[in-house]
């Protein structure tokens, strides 16, 4: 396929633990054929809520562990990189692609603006003022600043609701694929998620905001059918619903119990 795709892969999950989650995500991507494969979408959210570390954090570094222990709370670690994210009360996305299959970015940077585009149209569908934080926010505010808790910066590409970032999205490279993965909170759980941070200074989560927060009602099947038609619109192609193969659910499985399944991945970023 070397032309913009007109028909995606729609896997439509039901919540699963982190580690399922971010096993399926990579399996998705490593079963990727950038020739002969469609591009996929997939949705999903997170039962039991989890906090998620980007690929080059290291969690003692930047997590209370023995809070999130006594707080039952899951660990585990994305592909992408990025800041630690709190998963509760949330729609979340992955998709799989080659560059081909997509409208043209001049950048791997711009990619994230064309591969967002959809999310724009939601948020816009749902009566939001939506803007990059690129386009919004003043001179002085430094963009891309790396931070260990995702909501306490911005990138150029982060989706703005009145100054404040609403959800966060991160992408990878692999060989002529590109995967990218992002939230949509439907409540705002950055105050929840920070508590197991070290460093807990309020300020840190004062720019996150939610949908419930913005007035729309936090229902995961309402605010997900609305995604689906945005994504469809925006990109101008048509879903196609579809469940895991029997190779990505097999790969899913062996990721499961050799990597997300670890404390070495999921604290450390070694493999097992």
């Amino acid at each position: 396929m070397t032309d913009t795709a007109s028909t995606w892969r729609l896997i439509e999950d039901g919540p699963r633990t982190g580690a399922e989650n971010m096993a399926i995500d990579e399996a998705l991507l490593c079963s990727f054929d950038p020739v002969r494969s469609h591009p996929v979408l997939r949705l999903y959210g997170w039962q039991p809520p989890a906090l998620s570390l980007g690929r080059f954090q290291k969690a003692a570094e930047v997590l209370d562990l023995e809070r999130c222990r006594a707080g039952g709370v899951p660990i585990v670690r994305r592909i992408t990189g990025g800041g630690t994210i709190y998963h509760a009360d949330e729609v979340t996305y992955a998709l799989v692609c080659s560059p081909d299959q997509i409208p043209p970015a001049s950048s791997i940077k711009d990619s994230f603006r064309i591969l967002t585009g959809f999310l724009i149209a939601l948020y816009r569908d749902l009566g939001l003022e939506v803007s990059y934080a690129l386009d919004a926010v003043s001179p002085d505010v430094r963009l891309g600043e790396r931070t260990p808790f995702c909501f306490a910066g911005k990138e150029s590409f982060d989706i703005l609701v009145r100054g404040k970032k609403i959800g966060g999205n991160a992408q990878r490279r692999q060989k002529g694929i590109i995967f990218q993965h992002g939230s949509l909170p439907l409540v705002n759980r950055a105050t929840l998620g920070l508590s197991f941070m070290k460093d807990r200074a309020p300020g840190l989560a004062e720019d996150a905001v939610s949908l419930e927060q913005c007035g729309i009602p936090p229902e995961y099947d309402v605010v997900r059918h609305k995604l689906i038609e945005a994504f469809q619109r925006n990109f101008t192609v048509e879903l196609s619903p579809q469940p895991l193969t029997e190779q990505e659910r097999s790969l899913a499985g062996e990721l499961l119990v050799g990597r997300y399944g670890t404390d070495r991945w999921n604290l450390e970023g070694g493999d097992a």
